[in-house]
């Protein structure tokens, strides 16, 4: 691979890296308010989506409502409120295309590093291009790439997994032309992505038992929201949005709320339930009832009992045991049972990582990033002129993305305005106890904490999980700050 030098005044206001739900969000923001700035958007992979487009496994939804999950300036008109992977992917596509952002992203375009040049005040970034690196320059940089691997999910050490003659696929890598009817299948796993493939292949013909080490909590909810019907059947389609869209808000942070103050009741209420859907058909206590409250992991959702159903139906099972071992035709489970098994689907997980496993650093110097602290969950301590998204955990993904992504293109045009070429968020206070940036207990959280920034106790310094608190500090909160330090492009020196 060779490198190709862009011309030195080729310098574009910013950069946005990756082309999913967020990076669209976070484009059509910038537009905006900034409709004169030159934008760009760094897209990996071939085509927009993010994680839409990678994931092809049967069933593939949202876990979160859609009047949430879609954006506030573009409301989502489809039918279900859980909607399909399919329709999501279409979604972003349709806006992209509709605000005029589709001829902006560079597909097939892969941030290698990126490194500050303090004396220019700009990002120079390294970008693999099909069979060359580019080199490319930008004034502010805004990460919207996620916070996982695209390019390979986890997978745990099975023992003896090599005995299995069988196919072995991880849900990330989905392959096209894998037949499922008439197949026995083992999903190896507990979370979202389990619970989303069990009736799904039940659908398609398959017989599934799902092999779980530890359960968790799964609730259902309608795929169709019935009173979003009804209010758009009665008002006008954005005020009935806007109605909904709070509505769901509201419920969420209720049930967050009511989880962390009231787990026992909260856990009860989500077993009875389940109880009432499989009678005495399963051990709901053992098949159902995690060792860790309500939200202390992200909570699955059922659309429609689908999961409960495919249960029922006599087609799929749950195995909650520790794997010993494989033959060639089955999964051996410690208590001696054998789960006869044509594929394993390991639904494992994700492998996290900052920046799209760019590489960060200032005049060369490279930076830890465990080692820095979260501005409002939007900058990195010490960092110029880059912003960063992540959304919430206990909410749609999308809720706190556009929140940070209008305050992202409001600092953008303050800065403009005032004369302003850089900002940064110093951080000063080392007295301050350091937390996780992601305060749950999920494995895949617990296995990346050590490459993750961090956040503090104290604001501006903490990651809210709250979107109340958000809308005040993004939305409505002021831009001066004590933090954050602002500095205008040094005097050229007359000869």
């Amino acid at each position: 691979m060779h490198a190709q030098q862009r011309p030195s005044d080729d310098l574009i206001d910013t950069i946005i890296v990756g082309a999913g739900l967020s990076g669209i969000c976070a484009a059509w923001h910038l537009r905006d308010k900034l409709p004169d700035e030159r934008l760009e958007i760094l897209e990996a992979r071939q085509d927009l989506g993010g994680t839409w487009d990678l994931f092809r496994y049967p069933g593939v939804r949202s876990d979160s409502d859609m009047s949430t999950l879609g954006y506030g300036f573009r409301p989502w008109v489809g039918e279900k409120a859980i909607a399909d992977g399919p329709s999501i992917r279409q979604y972003i596509r349709e806006t992209a295309v509709e605000s005029g952002i589709m001829p902006l992203i560079k597909f097939g375009h892969r941030l290698m590093s990126a490194d500050w040049h303090t004396d220019d005040q700009c990002w120079v970034l390294q970008v693999a291009a099909e069979d060359t690196t580019i080199v490319k320059r930008c004034r502010f940089l805004l990460l919207c790439s996620g916070y996982y691997r695209y390019d390979a999910g986890y997978t745990p050490a099975l023992p003896e997994l090599e005995q299995f003659a069988g196919r072995v696929v991880h849900p990330q890598q989905w392959p096209r032309d894998l037949e499922v009817s008439g197949k026995r299948i083992a999903i190896i796993g507990s979370g979202a992505t389990a619970v989303t493939l069990l009736p799904a292949l039940v659908a398609q013909g398959a017989t599934v038992t799902q092999i779980q080490r530890t359960p968790t909590y799964i609730a259902e909810l309608p795929a169709r929201d019935r009173i979003a019907d009804a209010l758009h059947r009665l008002l006008p389609h954005r005020v009935a949005h806007w109605l909904v869209r709070w509505k769901n808000i509201l419920y969420a942070m209720l049930i967050f709320q009511a989880s962390r103050r009231f787990p026992g009741k909260v856990k009860q209420n989500v077993l009875d339930h389940i109880q009432a859907e499989l009678g005495d058909t399963l051990d709901v206590n053992k098949h159902f009832a995690p060792p860790y409250n309500p939200w202390d992991q992200r909570l699955c959702i059922a659309p429609d009992g689908d999961f409960f159903a495919a249960l029922k139906s006599g087609h799929a099972s749950i195995e909650t045991d520790t794997i010993t071992g494989f033959s060639s035709t089955s999964v051996k489970l410690a208590t001696g049972a054998q789960v006869d098994a044509d594929v394993v689907i390991t639904a494992t997980g994700l492998e996290m990582q900052v920046a799209g496993g760019a590489k960060i650093s200032i005049d060369g110097e490279p930076l830890a990033v465990n080692e820095l602290v979260t501005y409002k969950g939007a900058m990195l301590s010490g960092v110029p002129n880059l912003a960063i998204t992540m959304g919430y955990t206990n909410a749609s993904w999308t809720l706190k993305c556009e929140l940070i992504a209008k305050w992202v293109a409001r600092l953008r045009r303050h800065m403009a305005k005032q004369g302003f070429s850089v900002v940064v968020a110093e951080y000063t206070d080392k007295h301050e106890r350091m937390r996780p940036l992601i305060d749950l207990s999920s494995g895949y959280i617990r296995r990346a904490a050590g490459a993750l920034p961090r956040q503090s106790d104290a604001r501006p310094w903490t990651v809210n999980q709250n979107y109340f608190l958000d809308l005040a500090e993004f939305q409505w909160g002021g831009l001066k700050d004590d933090a954050l330090r602002f500095a205008r492009p040094p005097r050229q020196s007359s000869t």
